[in-house]
């Protein structure tokens, strides 16, 4: 090799240095590792939703809350709980929010689906059932509006001859028109949901692909929309006055939806704290795993299973006043459960009196989760296993829904409101961490990150030199002072990626 060959490999030759050892931590961003969730609240029902969740993909916790969620809204209005025979002024609907968090590859959509899926042959059916029901209304309705012609001719003839004008018959009166039975609702203004809601009056599942654009819509429509959400959440009777509506208020019985919707990590800032702080978002069960690794499943789920929990549920009966509304049957905690509870509620006031900002708010509201999903795992149970249906709830029971609250809904709520607040530099740069793994980088510039990488928070310059620098300080990173084309300006913003931190994470 001669000299001028030499010196050419000398100046193209990356710099050879020894590198510290990277900090993996910064992956996590700052968040707090997810617990892990306790059974005992699904009882026999946990291997089906292992089944379930092998088969989407997803971690098991996404399939395992969503079916909470299709349970309480198929209880809906039929059933309430109680704690004490004393408390006849606190009851609690059966009605839960729940929040499945994680990136767009954790598969929460194939694990919700995998939950809600048996909805769907019962809607169908549901809507054949309608059918039928119009027609028959059809019918009624041709009927009235015979009568009412044959009645307003007859007016017309008395004032004709200055006769004392004639009663309307009952027959002319036209039926409202039957509503078609609803399930599930996707999509739907306040407004809609209201009318919905009128003609279902044991509330229905509010599901949302993506729960961030639910969170961030309450006004588009209309002034009050997040206003009826939250009351949505209570289950108490409602009335909508409509300007220029002829037919009156519109009289929701039961206004209880259960919501189930996916959010991004990502997305939780935006939704969490520029929101109003009015006792929405602190509704929510919250749940967070880390994703897992893809397995081939070793058996298929029996999906009939899950459909005949859900259809036993939905066949609950319920007493029903003079008028047709709904009288729920009301489940009093167990004498012991009772006690216990006690003890706990006393417990948990401590934690509220020592919490803050938005996880105070969801501590302080546990009282009313607790005892919501008693109420859903005692029928859960009983519809899943038969029997006698239950009129109290047992102390294994609240048992296992306090060691779901304690061990798994606390500590996965703490990871979601510290997360949304994180400083932005520590989240972006543990973004830019996982995509360099992801993408297996050797090296990186900053302007490609802005315009190629897909992360959405790293399209600004600074942010991106933020994100560098906390991941330079952390081992990961070594800028290379080039300039483009070699001449003078400014440096390229090129960086080396430290090749321990692949080694690392494959370790």
């Amino acid at each position: 090799m001669n000299a001028a060959a030499f010196k050419s490999r000398m100046d193209t030759a990356e710099p050879v240095t020894s590198w510290e050892a990277p900090d993996m931590s910064i992956l996590a961003g700052g968040r707090t590792t997810p617990p892990v969730m306790p059974q005992g609240m699904f009882g026999k029902l946990w291997p089906l939703i292992s089944d379930l969740a092998a088969g989407a993909g997803s971690p098991v916790d996404y399939v395992a809350v969503g079916v909470l969620a299709v349970c309480a809204s198929l209880i809906g209005a039929k059933r309430r709980v109680q704690p004490y025979v004393t408390t006849p002024q606190w009851q609690e609907p059966c009605v839960l929010w729940v929040a499945p968090v994680g990136d767009p590859s954790s598969n929460k959509s194939p694990a919700i689906d995998a939950a809600t899926g048996p909805l769907r042959a019962m809607e169908t059916e549901l809507a054949e059932h309608h059918k039928t029901r119009l027609i028959s209304w059809q019918t009624v309705a041709e009927r009235a509006r015979q009568e009412k012609a044959e009645w307003q001719a007859q007016v017309k003839t008395a004032t004709k001859d200055n006769l004392a004008t004639p009663h309307m018959p009952d027959a002319a009166q036209e039926p409202d028109e039957p509503q078609r039975p609803r399930l599930v609702v996707q999509d739907a203004t306040p407004e809609a949901m209201g009318d919905i809601l009128a003609g279902n009056p044991n509330g229905v599942l509010h599901l949302r692909d993506e729960l961030a654009a639910w969170l961030m819509s309450f006004e588009r429509y209309s002034p009050g929309g997040r206003e009826f959400w939250l009351e949505a959440n209570g289950g108490r009777e409602h009335v909508i006055d409509r300007k220029g509506n002829k037919a009156g208020p519109v009289l929701i019985p039961f206004n209880g939806v259960t919501v189930l919707g996916g959010i991004q990590p990502e997305k939780l800032r935006e939704c969490l704290l520029k929101t109003a702080d009015d006792g929405l978002v602190p509704r929510f069960l919250w749940v967070w795993p880390d994703p897992i690794q893809y397995r081939r499943p070793r058996q298929v789920a029996d999906a009939s299973q899950l459909e005949r929990l859900y259809r036993r549920l939905h066949q609950l009966e319920a007493d029903r006043t003079d008028g047709g509304k709904i009288a729920p049957r009301v489940l009093l905690l167990s004498s012991s459960a009772a006690d216990v509870f006690e003890q706990w509620v006393q417990e948990n006031d401590e934690a509220v009196r020592e919490a803050s900002s938005l996880y105070k708010g969801f501590v302080g509201k546990l009282r009313g989760m607790v005892l919501r999903l008693a109420l859903v795992a005692e029928l859960m149970a009983w519809a899943s296993e038969g029997g006698a249906e239950p009129d109290t709830i047992s102390v294994a029971t609240l048992a296992a829904v306090l060691k779901f609250v304690d061990d798994y809904a606390k500590p996965s709520a703490l990871r979601v409101f510290g997360d949304a607040a994180l400083p932005e530099e520590e989240r972006n740069a543990a973004a830019l961490a996982r995509y360099i793994l992801k993408t297996s980088a050797q090296r990186i510039n900053a302007r490609d990150i802005r315009r190629t990488s897909g992360i959405a928070t790293l399209k600004q310059a600074q942010d991106v030199d933020a994100a560098t620098e906390a991941l330079a300080e952390a081992g990961w990173l070594r800028p290379l002072q080039e300039r483009e084309g070699g001449t003078p300006g400014k440096p390229r913003k090129d960086y080396l990626v430290n090749p321990a931190v692949h080694g690392a994470r494959r370790g």
